[in-house]
């Protein structure tokens, strides 16, 4: 059985450090405004027939999908959770997707989050390589740093086409309301801001970050009880490589994206050329530069002509990040791919007020997931359009 999925309704909360917010308070807020978004309104208890979770528990709320309950009063509902690194949120909706696609749910709540804030210990504890046999003690700002300095070596890419990714997606951000930056700055502000890990400053880097969010998928036999516009799921697919591999064989491209990008595009049936905006993983802005490539918006090596001729500006070829983009938003791990789609939903409903793009038919969500030992070892792409 196969069938047509939709998106008929998104929300989330203001993404920032939410220290006065529990866990569960996040999870309740995303969960409410998009019950609020729903046009023709849902019954929760009646029509969701089950629930995908996407969070790593750093904030270790249980391990469990069962941490929905407390948050939506859903105890009910078969809640599954789903962990795949920094693309959680985004295989939490493709894993819905593929249950309402297959006949096994009609109404699915895709619902993600994460306190970045919290953990008594701090990141970097919970970074501490355990397994000494993987570890390399490089860290994710070394691991991006390598990798600008490889595309800089290999292809001419400048220093000043790497900081109009960051230019262009702290604009964005600025006019989102959701971001947890806020603010404006150009490329002098970039390569002046303080060094984190050559060539990456600190406005090449995305903020730590506590957010949630959350979609309703649904079928197309039920769509209608729901809205009048709805969105498409034209495509989701996940791609993983392996742990060390991935950052070896090619520095200046990931292997996991290329793939995901490539099942996407042909389930969907359409070219890179056919997407009008894109949500894309810039936990670091060497990481949107080489996206381009790899989701094949432009050629191999061609990024930095890419970001610096302003071609994925909300007015240029393909908008890039509208919405400011981690580097602008943050990154709650379990939240951030629910929020893309959230985001392109809201774009091709033409909802996206200072940042809408112009006649969108075709959004594309990506997330790159992040293996301990390298970069770049889970990849997932979903393409959203309107019917």
């Amino acid at each position: 059985m196969t069938r047509d999925a939709y998106v008929v309704g998104a929300g989330m909360v203001d993404f920032g450090t939410r220290y006065g917010d529990s866990f569960d308070d996040l999870l309740e807020e995303a969960y409410l405004s998009l019950l609020d978004d729903v046009d023709k309104g849902v019954d929760p208890r009646a029509d969701i027939d089950a629930i995908w979770y996407g969070s790593v528990d750093l904030a270790e709320e249980g391990h469990s999908g069962a941490t929905v309950g407390h948050a939506t009063g859903l105890f009910e509902k078969p809640a599954t959770q789903v962990v795949n690194a920094c693309a959680t949120g985004s295989d939490s909706f493709r894993n819905a997707t593929i249950a309402v696609e297959g006949g096994r749910a009609d109404v699915a709540l895709v619902i993600g989050g994460e306190k970045m804030t919290d953990d008594t210990g701090g990141l970097i504890e919970l970074a501490a390589e355990e397994r000494v046999w993987r570890g390399r003690g490089v860290t994710m700002p070394a691991f991006f740093g390598m990798r600008a300095t490889r595309h800089m070596e290999e292809y001419g890419t400048t220093r000043e086409q790497i900081s109009e990714v960051s230019v262009k997606n702290h604009a964005n951000g600025a006019k989102y309301p959701h971001a947890h930056y806020q603010f404006e700055c150009s490329v002098d502000d970039v390569e002046n801001s303080p060094t984190v890990s050559y060539p990456l400053n600190l406005y090449d880097c995305c903020p730590i970050t506590d957010g949630a969010s959350a979609v309703l998928v649904v079928s197309e036999d039920r769509v209608d009880e729901f809205t009048d516009d709805p969105v498409r799921v034209a495509a989701t697919s996940l791609s993983t490589d392996s742990f060390q591999r991935a950052g070896d064989t090619a520095l200046t491209h990931f292997p996991a994206t290329r793939n995901a990008s490539s099942g996407a595009y042909e389930s969907a049936g359409i070219s890179p050329e056919d997407v009008d905006v894109a949500e894309v993983h810039d936990c670091f802005s060497i990481a949107e530069l080489i996206t381009y490539e790899d989701l094949g918006f432009c050629k191999e090596g061609e990024g930095g002509q890419f970001a610096a001729e302003g071609k994925s500006r909300l007015d240029g070829e393909v908008a890039v990040n509208p919405s400011g983009g981690l580097l602008s938003k943050g990154h709650p791990i379990g939240a951030t791919g629910v929020a893309q789609i959230s985001e392109i939903y809201e774009q091709l409903r033409g909802e996206a007020g200072d940042i809408q793009v112009d006649d969108a038919e075709v959004g594309l969500q990506h997330n790159l997931g992040i293996g301990r030992n390298s970069t770049g070892s889970v990849s997932c792409v979903t393409v959203l359009e309107r019917p």
